[in-house]
């Protein structure tokens, strides 16, 4: 298992759109970032409370 090469990514994202098409994959992102804009946002609030029981 070595690093990705510019091959191997072009074939990962073909098969990425053959599976989902080209209409999918925005909604896919989309949602992927609002989950991780939730999460930086979860992480923040939790850090913010631990500081302010102290």
């Amino acid at each position: 298992m070595g690093k990705f090469g510019v091959t191997e990514i072009l074939l990962i994202l073909a098969v990425v759109l053959l599976l989902f098409g080209g209409k999918k994959i925005p909604e896919l992102m989309k949602g992927l970032g609002k989950g991780i804009k939730e999460f930086k946002d979860a992480s923040k609030g939790e850090g913010e409370k631990a500081e302010e029981k102290k």
